[in-house]
C-alpha cells in the first residue's frame, strides 16, 4: 500500500559532504542549474572508496526521475546546463532578463528507502522513549510520521464497532466507548449530558423544509471551508508540490500483512492493509535497518515484538518499508552551495541582515558565482530575506554609503531596522547602516543614565541616538549626510522621541565647536563619535575649544571614539593616536576591543573624560 504524509522542520543542525562543478561562463546565462551528482547516485554501495557521515547527505539516497542521471556527466570538470527551449514565453522572459538564474530543484530530490513500525496512536510516544537509540534522528525530521487516511471517523466507527468490540478490551482494535464520549461527549449506558460545543452542533444539524432551525448563521460558519489547490503551469500534474513548511514525504511500500482485504472499499483505497486498528501512526527506524528482516533487528525491538504478540492474541505492531523522499527545501544553503560551487573553494554561509536585505561581502573567487550564491541565498531564507546585495567597493566616500549591487529579489533598498525595540527607516544605498554593530550599541547606552546629554557627532540614521533618547535627558545629534539627517528627522518621529533630540546637519568638526562654543557645552556629558575611519583625527577640535571662555563651569564630558588598527598592538596604536591628536600625554584611555572586521583589522572603541588642560589649551586650532 501506499500511504503518504507530510513532515514539519524542526530547528537542528544538518551537516553533508557534497560534490561541486565548475560556474559556466555569463554568455550562456540564462540556464538552469543542476548539480552534477544529481540522479547518477543510487545507493551507497556505488561509492566504495567513500565513507559517509551518519544522517541524510546529497551523496546518498536515489532520484525518483533515474531516466535524468543517464543525461548527466560523472565528474565535475563541466557544469550541466539545461537550456529552456520550445517555450516563447520563458524565452521572452529570459532575453529580458539575461542574468536571471534558475536552478533545477528537481534534481535536490532524493529518496531514502527506511523502514519503520506501524503501531497504535495512543502508544507512540511510550514506543518512541522505550527505542530511541534505535530510531531514525534525522535532522528536522520527526521520528514519529502520521498516516493519513486510517484515522477515526463517526460514522466509520457505527460500522465497525460491533466487530471491533470483541478484541478492544485487549488494546487490538478500536475502544467504541472512548470514541464515544470523544465524539458525542457520552457513550451508550452512560448518562452524562453532551457538552455544550457537542450541543450546538447537534442544534446546527436540525433542521426542516424551511432550513436550520436554530443557529442558521452559525450553520453556514460551521462548514469546513474548501481549499483551492493552485496548479503551477509547467509542473508535471503527478507530482505534488510541497508547502512552505512542507520539505519530505513518507510512503509505505511494503507492509507485512498485505493478503487480508477485509476493510477495502469501506475504508477507501488508500487502505490496503489487514485487519483494520483504528489510527495508526509510523515510527521510523534507524537507516541500518532498511534492509533487515524481523530476525535481524535489535534485540529491544524483537523484544517488544514478541511482547506485544504475547499479551494479545493478535500483534499491534507491525514491521513495514517505507520510503522517505526530501526535496530541495528540506537541505541548508551550505550544503546546496557545497554542490554547486567548485571543490576547495570556500562556502560563503555568512551575511549581515538589514531589514529584509541580505547584504554579502563576496570574495574575488566568489564573484563569477554571484547570481547563483544570490539566488541559494534567497531560496533559504525566505520570507524573511527578500533582496540579496553585495557591496562591490569600498567606502571610500564622505557619506560613508556602500556601493551595492542587487544580486536577487526585488531591487527595493528601503527597509525597516528593529533594534532595542525601536523602528528604523532607512535606504541602504544612500545611508550607512551595520547591524553587527548592535551588541556594541547596547553596551555603550548600558553606560547612560537619565541625567546625561548626550552629543552623537556622527549619528546616522539614528541608532545611537534614538536609543540614547529613551534614557538620557537630552540628545544633539548630526550627520554630514543630508539623506541620513532626513531619516532621523523620520525616525525621532516614528519612535515619538522628536521632543528629546535636535537634529544638526553640519560636518563633524563644526559641530563640536558650535556645541561648545553655545550655552550647551556645560551640561554634555557623553559625545559619542562613532566614524572609525576617521573619528580619531577630529580629536584635534577639543583642543583650545574654551580657551576664552575661562569663566564657564566645566564638566569634563566623556568622549567615546572608535577607530580601526590593524597594528600588532591594536591597543597601543590606537592610544598613541589618541594622544597625538590631543597633543597630551596624560590620557586615561579605557579601550575595548568591538570585532575583528578583517584578517588582523580591529574595530576598536576608547572611552575617557577629556582633560581640562587639552580645552582650556592656548594652542588651539582657528576654526
Amino acid at each position: 500500500m501506499v500511504t503518504k504524509l507530510f513532515l514539519r522542520p524542526q530547528s537542528l543542525p544538518l551537516t553533508a559532504f557534497t560534490p561541486k562543478f565548475i560556474f559556466p561562463s555569463k554568455r550562456f546565462l540564462p540556464i538552469y542549474f543542476t548539480p552534477p551528482f544529481s540522479t547518477i547516485i543510487h545507493s551507497q554501495s556505488q561509492f566504495s572508496g567513500h565513507t559517509f557521515s551518519y544522517g541524510p547527505s546529497l551523496r546518498k539516497g536515489h532520484h525518483r526521475f533515474p531516466s535524468v542521471s543517464r543525461q548527466l556527466p560523472l565528474d565535475n570538470s563541466q557544469p550541466v546546463i539545461k537550456t529552456v527551449i520550445g517555450n516563447p514565453e520563458r524565452e521572452r522572459l529570459q532575453n529580458e532578463k539575461s542574468e536571471e538564474v534558475i536552478l533545477d530543484e528537481d534534481a535536490f530530490i532524493r529518496i531514502f528507502d527506511i523502514a519503520a513500525l506501524r503501531i497504535t496512536s495512543r502508544g507512540c510516544f511510550e514506543l518512541e522513549n522505550r527505542l530511541r537509540g534505535h530510531l531514525l534522528n534525522w535532522p528536522r525530521i520527526r521520528n514519529i510520521a502520521r498516516v493519513p487516511g486510517d484515522e477515526v471517523e463517526a460514522e466509520l466507527a457505527e460500522l465497525v464497532g460491533e466487530q471491533n468490540r470483541s478484541y478492544s478490551d485487549d488494546g487490538d482494535g478500536v475502544d467504541i466507548d472512548s470514541l464515544h464520549r470523544r465524539i458525542y461527549g457520552k457513550a451508550e449506558d452512560d448518562g452524562e449530558p453532551l457538552s455544550p460545543v457537542l450541543y450546538r452542533e447537534k442544534l446546527v444539524k436540525t433542521f426542516d423544509s424551511k432550513g436550520y432551525v436554530n443557529f442558521r448563521h452559525l450553520a453556514k460558519m460551521s462548514r469546513p471551508k474548501k481549499k483551492k489547490e493552485k496548479k503551477e503551469e509547467g509542473k508535471d500534474e503527478g507530482i505534488k508540490r510541497m508547502g512552505k513548511s512542507e520539505f519530505s514525504v513518507v510512503e509505505v511500500v511494503e507492509s507485512e500483512e498485505l493478503e487480508g482485504d477485509d476493510m477495502k472499499g469501506l475504508l477507501g483505497d488508500e487502505f490496503k492493509g489487514g485487519k483494520w486498528r483504528g489510527s495508526t501512526r509510523l515510527l521510523l527506524l534507524d537507516e541500518r535497518y532498511a534492509d533487515k528482516g524481523v530476525e535481524e533487528l535489535p534485540e529491544a525491538i524483537k523484544a517488544l515484538l514478541k511482547g506485544e504478540t504475547q499479551e494479545s492474541m493478535k500483534s499491534t505492531i507491525e514491521l513495514v518499508r517505507c520510503r522517505l523522499t526530501l526535496y530541495y527545501d528540506y537541505w541548508q544553503m551550505n550544503e546546496v552551495l557545497e554542490a554547486l560551487l567548485p571543490k576547495d573553494m570556500i562556502i560563503p554561509s555568512a551575511f549581515e541582515t538589514v531589514g529584509h536585505i541580505a547584504h554579502l561581502n563576496l570574495r574575488d573567487e566568489h564573484l563569477p558565482y554571484k547570481k547563483l550564491i544570490a539566488k541559494v541565498v534567497l531560496d533559504k531564507n525566505k520570507p524573511k530575506i527578500q533582496t540579496v546585495v553585495n557591496k562591490i567597493d569600498v567606502i571610500n566616500n564622505d557619506y560613508r554609503t556602500m556601493q551595492l549591487e542587487v544580486l536577487a529579489g526585488n531591487h527595493s533598498l528601503v527597509t525597516t531596522v528593529v533594534e532595542n525595540g525601536l523602528r528604523f527607516h532607512l535606504d541602504l544605498a544612500t545611508v550607512y547602516w551595520n547591524s553587527r554593530l548592535a551588541t556594541e550599541r547596547h553596551r555603550l547606552l548600558s553606560g547612560f543614565t537619565c541625567k546625561d546629554v548626550v552629543c552623537d557627532v556622527f549619528a546616522g540614521v539614528g541608532p545611537i541616538s534614538i536609543s540614547a533618547a529613551r534614557i538620557v535627558k537630552k540628545v544633539y545629534a548630526n550627520d554630514l549626510n543630508p539623506n541620513a539627517v532626513e531619516y532621523l528627522e523620520r525616525n525621532s518621529v516614528l519612535n515619538k522621541l522628536e521632543r528629546k533630540i535636535e537634529v544638526f546637519n553640519m560636518e563633524g568638526r563644526r559641530f563640536i565647536s558650535a556645541m561648545f562654543a553655545s550655552e550647551k557645552a556645560p551640561k554634555i556629558t557623553q559625545v559619542v563619535m562613532n566614524l572609525p575611519n576617521d573619528a580619531a583625527e577630529y580629536l584635534d577640535t577639543f583642543k583650545g575649544i574654551l580657551r576664552d571662555r575661562s569663566d564657564v563651569e566645566f564638566i569634563s564630558p566623556t568622549i567615546h571614539v572608535y577607530g580601526f588598527s590593524k597594528a600588532r598592538d591594536p591597543e597601543f596604536d590606537f592610544h598613541e593616536r589618541i594622544r597625538i591628536a590631543l597633543t597630551e600625554v596624560a590620557v586615561d584611555v579605557d579601550m575595548r576591543r568591538v570585532r575583528l572586521v578583517a584578517p588582523g583589522k580591529w574595530m576598536l572603541c576608547a572611552s575617557f573624560k577629556l582633560p581640562r588642560s587639552v580645552v582650556f589649551s592656548r594652542r588651539g586650532l582657528n576654526m
